[in-house]
């Protein structure tokens, strides 16, 4: 009998947010991402501590990104544009996601 491989939902959402922040998407459509994978927590979850605990967990990595990324963003050398501009980028996207996933933790 075959068994089906466990995924972790946090492993799995950092890395559709990671996907798309690679890709350079708008920070609106980062938000919607985090809205979404939460939207789908909860209707697979009949237990709301669960999803919560999940949350706590993807906020608490989001929160880090944006350190890391202000971080990054304040070393970045203006004599390279693009590098400036793809951590501002990428700075933008972390925050929205983190404000999405703390506009959510308020909600629940």
């Amino acid at each position: 009998m075959a068994t089906r491989k466990q995924t972790n939902p946090i492993e799995v959402a950092t890395q559709r947010l990671l996907q798309l922040a690679t890709r350079g998407v708008q920070p609106g459509r980062m938000a919607r991402e985090v809205e979404s994978i939460i939207s789908e927590w909860l209707g697979g979850e009949s237990d709301p501590f669960a999803v919560r605990e999940r949350l706590d967990e993807l906020f608490t990595l989001l929160d880090a990104g944006v350190a890391d990324a202000e971080e990054q963003a304040a070393d970045a050398d203006a004599s390279e544009p693009a590098f400036v501009k793809q951590a501002g980028q990428t700075l933008a996207a972390l925050v929205a996601s983190r404000d999405a996933a703390a506009r959510a933790r308020a909600g629940l």
